[in-house]
């Protein structure tokens, strides 16, 4: 490797924005080179749940879908200062990007998944675009188990890859539950080939099936990617244009010329303490987010802003609420929880720290993280704040990596958790006490949820009362598939 490298177009960054950058430019001859600084590409996007949304995608034919329509519900959901020359890009742009990913040989497909404010004028329920299950071993046996790995939460057992349909039949214990597990345990063992090359399951489920069909493009196209290569620095000449990078790699520095180019598409900074306390109006932890742990660290906001870069709606956040919980056998190290589909089932609450609730539970759950920076600014008393349950749920569900007790039994949950990560009692009084919430305001909050699980009808925060909500909830209880009472001890 030598100090004069020179590519058409670097690219920062493995996740989706950047394989998709490098898939572009390579079709137009260029000669791209992607540099990631994690030991594995596919970035956050790798772990995600791999749903797009997609207006007016027509993959189905015209279902009725139409820009103005897209426009109207955005009009309904925007708020405060908008770029509005991005947002009618993205409208126009992406079903366009979306036909290119099926030309360039990656499979799509609609999905039935509402969108995340259903009442709006211009909702609908078909704007969500998915990657079917792709096999990995395609990217061939040596990039096959570099691509960045989902969290637990995604795989049973923590092997065992889950597609969105298994995944709903587990979590929501779906007639035939136990004998989806039996044929992803037969089928993960049957594979032997597989396993003499890796642990991993060859099935890329979610995000990693998106990332691992566009990175199959993205190699037949010749672009090289290279690992453990950070970031140090954008370089520019003396009238601000851009030249190429200086990066490290094993701790040797060195630059890149970029003839045409360099895209900085290198994840967020909810990893850098600092930024946080900058950009947001609640900075929250670090370590409390849930993307893939120390990546998203801002190097290339920094490097940027330090050629003069400006910036734009950096205070805005892409919400989750996480919990936290030990490492089963290592209760020293700690692993963070997405609990997007913890919260808003039935025979549970959430509250603030003064017992009181603050949010349609069920809401998506960026609405609900923004419901919880609100609320802390409101009363001091919200993040972080609690999820209150009661035995039938936990035999249901599972919670911040909790899993339901026919899985896990309280037995078998290590002493040193109880009363530090999930907290138990045999009354709703004494578990109060416990976690220092007021007994009054709480007992007034169950009272209250006990009451709308009877009538099916929130009066408060209208939970379980659209179909957004209705989709994530449990359709064996009624009146209302999202509210149940918290009766049952412990």
């Amino acid at each position: 490797m030598n100090n004069n490298e020179t590519f058409d177009v670097v690219v920062v960054g493995s996740g989706a924005a950047g394989a998709m950058t490098a898939l572009r430019s390579a079709e137009h001859g260029l000669k791209v080179l992607i540099i990631e600084k994690a030991h594995k590409f596919g970035g956050t996007s790798a772990t995600s749940g791999g749903v797009l949304w997609i207006p007016n995608h027509q993959l189905d034919g015209d279902k009725g879908d139409s820009r103005a329509q897209v426009m109207e519900y955005l009009a309904s959901i925007t708020s405060g200062p908008l770029n509005q020359e991005r947002i009618d890009a993205y409208v126009d742009q992406a079903p366009e990007m979306v036909r290119y990913l099926k030309k360039s040989g990656v499979q799509v497909m609609a999905a039935a998944w509402p969108d995340y404010f259903p009442d709006k004028p211009g909702a609908r329920a078909d704007r969500s675009v998915i990657v079917p299950t792709f096999d990995g071993r395609q990217l061939g046996d040596k990039r096959y188990p570099l691509m960045r790995e989902q969290y637990n939460r995604f795989k049973l057992f923590g092997r065992y890859s889950m597609d969105l349909v298994e995944t709903f039949s587990l979590m929501m214990q779906q007639k035939g539950w136990r004998m989806t597990v039996a044929k992803m345990i037969t089928r993960y063992w049957a594979d032997r080939s597989t396993r003499k090359v890796s642990h991993r399951d060859r099935r890329f489920t979610q995000g990693a099936a998106l990332m691992g069909a566009v990175y199959k493009a993205v190699f037949d196209k010749g672009v090289e990617l290279r690992l453990e290569t950070k970031l140090e620095s954008v370089n520019a000449d003396g009238a601000g244009r851009v030249t190429g990078v200086t990066v490290s790699q094993f701790g040797r520095s060195y630059t890149i010329d970029a003839r045409h180019g360099v895209m900085l598409s290198a994840g967020g900074f909810e990893w850098n303490q600092a930024l946080r306390d900058r950009f947001y109006p609640v900075p929250g932890l670090a370590r409390h987010s849930s993307t893939p742990e120390d990546a998203n660290r801002g190097e290339a906001l920094i490097a940027a802003e330090a050629i003069g870069a400006d910036v734009e709606h950096t205070g805005a956040g892409w919400w989750i609420p996480t919990m936290t919980l030990p490492m089963v056998n290592a209760s020293n190290f700690h692993e963070i929880h997405q609990a997007a589909f913890d919260v808003g089932r039935p025979w549970s609450v959430c509250v603030n720290r003064n017992g009181d609730r603050f949010v349609d539970e069920a809401i998506g759950y960026d609405s609900f993280g923004k419901a919880m920076v609100e609320d802390h600014l409101k009363t001091g008393a919200n993040c972080p704040c609690w999820l209150v349950f009661d035995a039938k749920f936990r035999a249901k569900f599972s919670a911040g990596g909790l899993m339901p007790t026919v899985h896990t039994p309280d037995r078998k949950i290590p002493d040193d958790w109880w009363d530090h990560y999930v907290f138990r009692a045999d009354t709703l009084e004494a578990l109060a006490n416990k976690i220092r919430l007021p007994w009054p305001a709480l007992q007034q909050t169950i009272g209250n949820i006990n009451a709308y699980a009877k009538t099916g009808v929130d009066p408060e925060f209208g939970r379980g009362m659209n179909i957004y909500d209705q989709f994530f909830g449990d359709p064996t209880v009624s009146p209302n598939p999202n509210l149940g009472p918290i009766d049952t001890a412990p």
